[in-house]
């Protein structure tokens, strides 16, 4: 592959690296959405919206038709809902992955109360 392409998919992920690009996608997997329902949903102003909307746009992620004064979007295809539920699953298992840790780390404990502080001995 060339550097293009890779800059390409970089650019790509950083597009999706935002909460509120990131919600409005999950939005928008139950069908085209007015914006005044995604307003409702994401609680931010207008124009915080407004510029994330146009951001997905530009990239061609999702579409905005207008139906009257009303502006409705949707995901331009189905491949981002896929990466949304592939994204979901490997965050699913990457946070077991921590809670068992996190669980054995909390039933190990070495001797010491889980609950209790370590302290430190008087020579160390």
């Amino acid at each position: 592959m060339t550097v293009a392409l890779y800059q390409a998919k970089a650019e790509f992920f950083r597009m999706l690296g935002h909460p509120v690009r990131i919600r409005v996608l999950e939005l928008l997997q139950a069908g085209p959405t007015p914006v005044r329902a995604l307003l409702a949903d994401l609680d931010i102003e207008p124009s915080s919206l407004s510029q994330q909307l146009a951001v997905l746009r530009r990239s061609g992620i999702v579409t905005a038709t207008r139906e009257g004064s009303t502006v409705v979007y949707a995901l331009a295809g189905g491949e981002v809902a896929e990466l949304l539920r592939t994204a979901r699953r490997i965050l699913t298992g990457l946070l077991a992955d921590r809670n068992l840790l996190l669980a054995e780390l909390r039933g190990d404990d070495g001797g010491e109360c889980a609950d209790r502080p370590l302290s430190r001995s008087a020579g160390h």
